[in-house]
């Protein structure tokens, strides 16, 4: 069987220098990382999130409903994934977009059956519009479709962090970084790299993440034969 991964990306990685809004060019360089991997003869599911087009938490704040937010957060990843998905087909990659949030026939609906079948025939699967659902994190969306899919690994790629760190190395210089952790560790520490409903489903389904920094040209495929770039999270 192909080996399949699930590749997830944060929604600051496509956008502008201000931090907002999508890139083309950033997303044209990340769809040519990807496909160096795919070369490889691995096949990708991907989930992006949406930090660059809407940012829910900030709304919630300032006392927007948290079910609304969350919808809006969902469009935002369905506009991220068709980016990505049209920039792969442009450098002759084939993928699809699919949605757990009914958008009409702008993008595929989910299915699982379907999409399963696509990612064992070598296309990538964008997996956007969340859970479907408010209250659930990409994160978490990441971890569930990686279950349906029957996928074991998650890359998850952070734009300028090479890994887990016991502090924000970006405050603390002398943030200790992990090589290696577990779900249980990261969970009673509140290290923060995933949220806590993602953590457990990882945790249950005994999938492995690695997180890594995809800021550094290759990692996207590099990380696969050498985790060591990154941190390594099991069980």
């Amino acid at each position: 069987m192909k080996h399949i991964v699930l590749l997830k990306l944060s929604g600051e990685a496509l956008a502008k220098n201000d931090g907002f809004g999508i890139k083309m060019e950033k997303v044209k360089a990340i769809a040519e990382e990807i496909k160096k991997l795919k070369d490889t003869g691995v096949s990708m599911g991907i989930v992006t999130g949406a930090g660059n087009i809407w940012r829910g938490r900030d709304a919630v704040e300032i006392g927007m409903d948290r079910i609304s937010a969350d919808y809006m957060g969902m469009m935002g990843t369905i506009l991220n994934s068709m980016a990505l998905a049209s920039s792969l087909e442009s450098i002759g990659v084939k993928a699809r977009v699919v949605s757990s949030l009914p958008v009409g026939s702008i993008v595929e609906p989910y299915n699982q059956k379907e999409a399963k079948k696509c990612l064992e025939n070598g296309e990538i699967v964008l997996f956007a519009g969340g859970t479907g659902m408010p209250f659930f994190s990409t994160d978490t969306n990441a971890a569930l479709r990686a279950c349906e899919m029957g996928i074991d690994l998650i890359l998850m790629a952070k734009n300028g962090t090479d890994g887990v760190y016991d502090s924000d190395p970006r405050k603390n210089p002398k943030a200790k970084k992990f090589t290696q952790i577990t779900y249980e560790e990261i969970i009673n520490n509140h290290l923060g790299v995933m949220d806590l409903t993602a953590a457990s489903l990882c945790d249950e389904n005994n999938l492995k993440v690695i997180v890594f920094d995809m800021a550094v040209s290759g990692n996207i495929k590099n990380v696969i034969e050498h985790p060591e770039i990154g941190t390594i999270i099991t069980k």
